[in-house]
């Protein structure tokens, strides 16, 4: 086995123990092929299926499925016009079934997300009665400390430059490719969340470990 496989499959098992203890479910798969077949098994047919803002989604080829799938599919990036994707947006929380990445998890099995205009993190809260979390074993980081430097380092500018905002809106990290804290209304990071665990219903949140390089 290749080492840092072997050493991903390690820190995924011990994300996976840890997301059971916080009343939440892990699961764990070598390669993005392994995992959509499972992934799908928890859609039901004729589900209305809600999109949170994924480049991992898009990258395992799981938004093209949905779309030609029996799904009642709510993708608010295909709307024509800003306020068609918010109304969307507001629609997801109303969803069967909720699909989004996270930016960490920690090894604590905690779940590390900041966003701009808040949407997604407020689903992966509340609302949507499955949330389906697909994540790379690249974003598994050892404490929420790291995770928030990974997403300050990596994720934010990343995203940020993924978005291509005009200028009069650009966050600073998308020219600097670092955070320098920057204010609204330019930040993409208004909103930041860590889900501990869930109160009631364990089968609620399921978070899909692979074994790839994916997202941001």
């Amino acid at each position: 086995m290749d080492e840092k496989k072997w050493l991903h499959e390690k820190w995924a098992q011990q994300v996976i123990k840890n997301l059971n203890r916080n009343f939440m479910n892990g699961y764990y798969f070598r390669t993005a092929r392994e995992a959509v077949p499972k992934i799908l098994e928890q859609i039901p047919e004729g589900a209305v299926v809600g999109l949170g803002d994924s480049l991992t989604l898009q990258q395992i080829g799981l938004i093209a499925i949905l779309e030609k799938g029996n799904y009642k599919l709510q993708n608010p990036w295909a709307q024509e016009s800003i306020k068609q994707k918010i109304a969307m947006q507001r629609q997801i929380f109303m969803s069967d079934v909720f699909l989004v990445g996270t930016n960490a998890v920690t090894l604590n099995g905690e779940l590390i997300n900041v966003d701009g205009l808040g949407n997604r993190v407020a689903a992966m809260i509340f609302g949507p009665k499955k949330v389906l979390v697909i994540v790379g074993a690249n974003k598994i980081v050892r404490n929420i400390e790291d995770g928030i430097n990974r997403i300050k380092s990596i994720a934010a500018p990343a995203n940020a430059k993924r978005h291509e905002y005009p200028e009069d809106r650009r966050p600073p990290c998308a020219t600097t490719g670092r955070c320098v804290d920057c204010k609204p209304p330019l930040t993409i990071c208004c909103s930041q969340v860590i889900i501990r665990g869930q109160m009631f219903s364990k089968d609620r949140i399921n978070v899909f470990i692979i074994d790839e390089e994916l997202g941001l």
